[in-house]
């Protein structure tokens, strides 16, 4: 038997299965509830499943808890760029490959791209617009600017939060140690050799 056959088979018999099984539903004195009635008849629903529409969720953004509502499937790159006007992680590739979106989540570098802002809920998150302090630069910033670490500057906030993020798991890092920290963020201009110096003035500012 080939496997469209086989595939064809499983099919049927689920369908006939689903049809039997309201057919004795019905003939058995098993009751049949409308949707609504069947949606009123059903558990609670668990508080931390969200959907299909919006919901309000509070999210720990640079150290404050920001109400914000969106629906389930709002990646946390959207919910702080549409709905929170924090812009400054770019939308670029959207699929976890360039790196432009980078924030902080508890203490991890992590593509706000992929990451759905529900599940950010609780925990602490870290992103470009936090980092200032007053009119004072954050050391990778400093370290940025000194080292002209930028061309066009659209990748710079996700490779400057990546560096954060190494730079607080590892405050001396050797230069094969940053190549590796910060693959994940790409750079179309070409300043690797600049960025790589950023980072090293970083470690010995911090330091």
């Amino acid at each position: 038997m080939s496997e469209v056959d086989v595939g064809r088979r499983r099919f049927l018999t689920g369908v006939s299965s689903g049809v039997v099984g309201t057919f004795v539903a019905a003939t058995s004195g098993g009751a049949i509830l409308a949707p609504e009635a069947e949606a009123a008849a059903a558990p609670a629903a668990d508080p931390d499943l969200y959907g299909p529409g919006r919901a309000v969720i509070t999210l720990n953004i640079n150290g404050s808890d920001v109400p914000v509502g969106v629906e389930p499937r709002t990646t946390l790159l959207d919910a702080l760029r549409e709905h929170l006007d924090l812009t400054g992680a770019k939308r670029v590739c959207e699929r976890g490959e360039c790196g432009a979106c980078t924030m902080i989540l508890d203490g991890e570098p992590i593509y706000a791209c992929l990451t759905l802002a529900v599940m950010a809920q609780g925990r602490k998150i870290e992103t470009i617009e936090g980092l200032r302090q007053g009119e004072k630069l954050h050391p990778v910033q400093e370290a940025f600017l000194k080292s002209d670490a930028y061309q066009c500057g659209f990748c710079t906030p996700g490779q400057i939060m990546a560096a954060k993020a190494l730079l607080d798991r590892n405050p001396a890092p050797t230069p094969a140690e940053i190549r590796a920290g910060m693959s994940g963020n790409l750079c179309r201009c070409g300043t690797y050799p600049k960025i790589i110096k950023a980072v090293e003035m970083a470690a010995k500012m911090k330091a």
